[in-house]
């Protein structure tokens, strides 16, 4: 089955690219969760505005992500949000608090869609987060949640 992407897929490939993958893949996962279209030619040409999309949302190079990584590094990113008295939170902290709470602390703008949480974020504490910035350079940030 041919698709293109328009989201980025680990492993598989970034917006914009047209892929050929198993039938039962592209049916069932990809294009129910919105990660990929039908391959047509008339899709074909909605190609360039994903890429020029995803350009714009995009780092540059590898230096520029470099930099913004140790941006990243050295920020001191806290948000205040509503907890129990155990701690616990009311709900969870989403990649979208994360990137408003970097700006917010004079970090960079970054894509809530780069920002990988990888145990939901549940819990009054120092939670790890990682942003990956480019193929090869991924970020590290310390998220402080306070109850507020």
């Amino acid at each position: 089955m041919k698709l293109i992407l328009t989201n980025e897929v680990s492993g598989l490939g970034t917006p914009g690219d047209v892929v050929e993958v198993k039938d039962g893949y592209g049916r069932n996962y990809l294009i129910p969760r919105g990660y990929a279209m039908r391959w047509t030619r008339g899709a074909e040409k909605q190609i360039e505005t994903i890429r020029k999309a995803r350009d714009a949302r995009e780092i540059r190079d590898l230096g520029t992500a470099k930099e913004v990584a140790g941006q990243l590094g050295a920020l001191r990113v806290r948000l205040a949000t509503r907890a129990g008295e155990s701690g616990r939170l009311f709900g969870s902290i989403t990649t979208g608090d994360i990137a408003e709470a970097v700006k917010a602390a004079g970090g960079p703008i970054i894509d809530r869609r780069r920002i990988e949480i990888v145990n939901a974020i549940k819990s009054v504490g120092s939670h790890k987060v990682t942003v990956k910035l480019h193929p090869e350079v991924s970020a590290s940030i310390d998220v402080e949640v306070v109850a507020g």
